[in-house]
């Protein structure tokens, strides 16, 4: 069990060192058996010092995710209500990434995974990639329009 001193500066050296939420501390803090009353003091604390901030985690979170792990809208947006993100913070953070990001990373994915799946014709090959982009979060209008632009023969092509 921690004290509430301890709690606080283990948290402010955690949040020194990468983006947390506030869900994130509080789970920490219930884990250490901090009270709740002091759970409050210092997360109020943390979010006064700008340690913690849910909108702020939230942009480095989509940015991350779409570009290293290359998640699409509707996974990122999964992910974020699972860490108790509001709904107003997800949809103004998801909002501001445009669909030509999303097709950025899309393309070169269904590229890729289009040469090593096996599909007797076209129609079962692309319903086979809508899945795969699918599981991986992105819209269905995005993986359409990555899909036709992969189904028009390419210049080299010739």
């Amino acid at each position: 069990m921690k004290s509430e001193k301890e709690a606080y500066l283990t948290l402010a050296a955690l949040c020194a060192q990468a983006e947390h939420c506030q869900w994130e501390m509080l789970e920490k803090m219930r884990r250490w058996e901090v009270p709740e009353e002091a759970q409050a003091r210092v997360m109020q604390r943390l979010v006064k010092e700008r340690y913690v901030d849910d909108e702020r985690y939230a942009r480095a979170f989509v940015k991350d995710k779409i570009r290293y792990n290359k998640w699409g809208r509707r996974k990122v947006d999964q992910a974020l209500w699972q860490k108790h993100i509001d709904e107003d913070i997800r949809k103004r953070v998801l909002d501001e990434v445009d669909d030509e990001e999303y097709l950025g990373v899309l393309r070169p994915l269904l590229k890729q995974k289009r040469k090593s799946t096996k599909a007797n014709n076209d129609y079962e090959l692309n319903q086979k990639l809508m899945r795969f982009a699918m599981g991986r979060g992105f819209t269905f209008d995005i993986i359409r329009q990555c899909i036709d632009v992969e189904e028009e023969p390419e210049e080299d092509d010739f």
